[in-house]
């Protein structure tokens, strides 16, 4: 069992910027124990007057887009060049069957992981359908808390459900393959009505025209689309993380947006609409822990799924019998 802290200990560790303590400290906000959880608010709640600085990230992409190899690569680049202070929460499939997950991303990002400007953060999905932990909007705010100023939280792919990083940061970025094929558009869709911006990546070697040539199309394509209420045109670029071109190009987009939408208001507002939808969820997170930790509904539920499985009760029946119990 890990060991644990008192509130203020957790606090002073992670505004000193001790790296030992900001993992502890997500550890602490990722259990699922009842006793855990008081303790977690607590240090999120001192904290949190000293996050909201950074600029928060979410990339997600297609499966074999190489988000780990473009976020080593564009993190590299923030430090190096735009002299960031750079968190990445990377998000890791946990495996239906087994409830295990392979948090591979610190081997998968050797350079930056040994950063001393970076910090990886590796978390399981769990159950999520969003892509992202339940926590780690809270391990956002515990990142600010302890001076990084870029945060990238990284998305186990791209599906309707992965739709859930977008409410938790202020600049979406999608990475995208040439030449993908036409049975990639069902899932490209929505996720591209989202997106600030789209990387075209691997535009290298014989790709690199495929890559510029899809660019067109991608731009053309999001003229399509309504304004967002942002008032800001997605762009569309192409990258290299192995040539290490057109880095630059995407952080001067993020920079741009970000400029935009504070100048018009919408960052702000935005950020605010965030935590109140952070709030809806945690109620309906909590109301969800309650139920199942519900002594009478732990003594029926077994029985009772065993008659909806046995085809003996209907699953909404089921579900009102055992509300009834709260």
């Amino acid at each position: 069992m890990a060991k644990r802290f008192s509130a203020d200990k957790y606090v002073e560790g992670i505004l000193a910027g001790d790296r030992v303590m900001l993992s502890r400290a997500i550890t602490l906000v990722e259990s699922r124990l009842a006793s855990d959880l008081d303790l977690a608010q607590d240090v999120i709640n001192q904290v949190l007057p000293h996050a909201g600085k950074s600029v928060r990230i979410g990339i997600t992409g297609v499966p074999g887009v190489g988000k780990s190899t473009f976020i080593e690569a564009f993190g590299n680049y923030l430090i190096q060049a735009q002299n960031k202070k750079l968190a990445v929460l990377a998000i890791d499939p946990t495996s239906q069957r087994t409830g295990g997950s392979i948090l591979g991303d610190k081997t998968r990002m050797e350079s930056l992981s040994v950063n001393p400007q970076a910090y990886i953060r590796p978390s399981p999905a769990g159950k999520s359908l969003g892509g992202v932990t339940r926590s780690t909007r809270e391990s956002i705010i515990l990142c600010e808390a302890a001076g990084f100023d870029a945060i990238i939280v990284e998305t186990v792919g791209v599906g309707q459900s992965e739709t859930a990083v977008h409410a938790m940061v202020d600049f979406f970025l999608l990475l995208m393959l040439a030449g993908a094929g036409d049975e990639l558009q069902g899932i490209k869709r929505g996720i591209m009505e989202m997106a600030d911006a789209i990387a075209i990546t691997k535009a290298d070697g014989e790709n690199a025209m495929k890559a510029k040539a899809a660019r067109a199309e991608y731009q053309n394509a999001l003229h399509l689309y309504p304004v967002a209420a942002s008032g800001w045109l997605p762009k569309v670029s192409v990258c290299s993380a192995m040539e290490q071109t057109g880095l630059d190009t995407i952080w001067q987009t993020i920079d741009s947006y970000l400029e935009l939408t504070h100048q018009n208001g919408f960052f702000e507002k935005k950020r605010h609409d965030q935590n109140l939808q952070w709030m809806y969820e945690a109620i309906r997170q909590g109301l969800e822990d309650n139920f199942y930790a519900h002594q009478q509904v732990k003594d029926q539920l077994a029985g009772i799924a065993d008659e909806v499985k046995a085809g003996r009760k209907s699953a909404f029946a089921a579900a009102a019998e055992l509300l009834r119990l709260v």
